[in-house]
């Protein structure tokens, strides 16, 4: 799968001391931290990288556009738990990078970018192809480094990685000098190493807190446990559970922390927020305990803030200090790795009855619960929900699927049911349309041996559909799902329920999705009934390489429950017709 691995030169130690070139001395700190893989497009200022590249056995995977690099490094990071590593020239190859960086950013996704720079002897001239890429990412990265010297470059690199992967992971820039490649220098890995990571101050525990909390735990009535993207990045899935059924309280999972909780266990209430399961926002509204875990009280996920959940008591268990207490006012901060804060606490909570609490819940879902439905409806129209039901039912699950942005995202959120960490994987804070494809490409490079199931609006699909090449010529077996309704789906949603159906700029005329893929020598077909959707599927998941399923769906069709911007988590948008406390299925 993909380029031919570079075969390691006899003249190149990574044991060291040696003298390298600075270009040299990239390749061997990234080996040296155990990167294998990298994504990325040539340049003038980055050139000299990728003349050394020959040397190392790291694995470059050829973009189309350096936006498709960032994401790539981003799903790669996600799919995996590894570092992400994204690679470009000076100018707009950097620039380029930076809308990948930002969603990193706010995913708080581990993932370094590369980039080279222009001599530093014309540094500030505004020479060809120049830009101050550190000074325009600051504000979206969690650190970054203009490298000029050869002989700061090992060290540097080692430094960005430890930044990039401890406590709250993040993007982290590095941008060298053409000079600064082209120099030689003394390399010697170890004594690049940086200084042994101290956590902030802050993040210490005490044994005070650890008791209120706990306290709060088995007094609690009504808890909820909202688990987050942090559940996944702290590996607590464990510990999670653990506290879930050893004190019998239901868990509700943000968007980016679906996986971190089986979607089959008997305490999953299932996704909250804009978008979520109507019992689950009942239940955070009527809770008189809530232990947030790993999440960051997202507007998304809270709604108004100042109605959000008022009876409840709240402990926040979080790695960045800068959260606690930023969106919503909590009564317990535990700071720190979420595992090890749990692992300090489960021994202070004994077992407790949450019987009554979670019958009242059960009975809040009624007939409706997605989770028990075997089959939609099918009335003869064909549904994204069908579709992603579906998908769910033929892969039995065990798929990664990598999401676009906007309605398909919700519907896969709703109706395919991810069991297991890494399975869903999305662009949640920054919300970034194109992200899906060129983030699928990462995650299969990251884990080849699993099926990987692209899920994109026809909208987001085209803004980075020039990746296809980058699939061939990587030879990548990824399952492109587009979800085409002709519109911009999610706008056009708030368009009709808040802007009197005024679809202004909307409407979206696209390609020929199958003779597009057949244009890149990819198999496709197009999809109008229900009838067809397995068939359609298994042929997708049979070919040997990569295929697109050009799904028509019904056109309008809208999101539910939806709650509007600035209406508190229980004031939902039910589907028409329907009982207002029970969410229903496409029908």
């Amino acid at each position: 799968m993909g380029s031919k691995k570079h075969s390691q030169s006899s003249n190149v130690q990574l044991t060291a001391p040696t003298r390298l070139t600075g270009a040299e001395i990239i390749w061997a700190t990234l080996a040296g931290e155990g990167v294998t893989d990298v994504f990325g497009y040539p340049g003038g200022a980055i050139l000299p990288a990728y003349d050394a590249l020959r040397k190392f056995p790291i694995r470059h995977t050829l973009v189309r556009h350096e936006q498709g690099a960032s994401h790539m490094a981003d799903g790669y990071a996600r799919a995996s738990g590894k570092l992400g590593v994204a690679i470009a020239t000076s100018g707009p190859g950097a620039t380029n990078l930076i809308t990948g960086i930002a969603t990193a950013m706010l995913d708080s996704i581990p993932m370094l970018c590369i980039t080279g720079n222009v001599s530093s002897k014309v540094l500030g001239t505004d020479a060809f192809q120049e830009v101050d890429i550190t000074g325009i990412t600051l504000p979206v990265t969690k650190h970054n480094f203009l490298v000029n010297r050869a002989e700061d470059i090992a060290s540097t690199i080692r430094h960005a990685v430890q930044i990039a992967t401890s406590g709250r992971p993040g993007p982290v820039l590095v941008d060298i000098t053409k000079d600064a490649q082209q120099a030689t220098a003394l390399f010697d890995f170890e004594a690049a190493k940086p200084k042994p990571y101290r956590p902030h101050p802050m993040l210490r525990v005490e044994a005070g807190g650890l008791e209120q909390a706990a306290d709060l735990i088995c007094s609690a009535k009504r808890p909820v446990i909202l688990a987050g993207h942090g559940v996944i990045e702290s590996g607590a899935m464990e510990q999670v559970r653990t506290l879930a059924e050893r004190a019998q309280i239901p868990v509700a999972l943000t968007l980016l922390g679906l996986g971190s909780f089986p979607a089959s266990h008997p305490l999953n209430l299932g996704m909250m927020g804009m978008h979520g399961e109507a019992w689950v926002n009942h239940a955070i509204q009527e809770a008189d305990l809530l232990i947030a875990c790993g999440m960051r009280f997202d507007d998304r996920v809270t709604g108004k803030t100042s109605s959000y959940a008022l009876n409840a008591k709240k402990i926040h268990i979080e790695v960045d200090p800068a959260e606690i207490n930023k969106n919503i006012k909590v009564d317990v901060a535990l700071v720190g790795d979420l595992r090890a804060v749990l692992e300090e606490l489960l021994p202070r909570i004994a077992g407790r009855d949450g019987g009554t609490w979670l019958q009242t819940i059960d009975q809040s879902k009624g007939a409706s619960s997605v989770r028990d439905i075997k089959n939609l409806p099918d009335s003869g129209h064909l549904y994204a929900a069908h579709v992603m039901h579906d998908l769910w039912r033929i892969t039995g699950g065990n798929a990664i699927v990598v999401t676009d942005v906007g309605q398909h995202q919700m519907w896969e959120a709703q109706y395919f049911h991810h069991e297991k960490p890494r399975t869903l994987i999305t662009s949640g804070g920054l919300g970034t349309m194109g992200f899906a494809l060129p983030a699928a490409i990462g995650a299969k490079t990251a884990c080849p041996d699993q099926e990987v199931w692209v899920v994109a609006g026809d909208g987001g699909f085209q803004m980075t559909s020039a990746e296809l090449a980058t699939i061939v010529q990587e030879k990548i077996k990824i399952n492109i799902a587009i979800i085409n309704n002709g519109y911009l789906g999610m706008v056009r949603q708030w368009q009709e329920f808040f802007y009197e159906r005024n679809y202004e700029a909307t409407p979206l005329v696209s390609p020929d999705f199958v003779k597009l893929a057949d244009a890149h020598g990819i198999p496709a077909r197009s999809v109008h009934t229900r009838g067809e959707v397995a068939e359609a599927v298994q042929e997708a998941r049979s070919a040997k390489g990569p295929f697109l399923l050009n799904f028509m769906v019904e056109k309008e069709d809208s999101v539910y429950p939806m709650i509007p911007a600035g209406n508190a988590l229980h004031e939902m948008i039910r589907r028409p017709g329907q009982n207002p406390l029970v969410e229903s299925v496409n029908d």
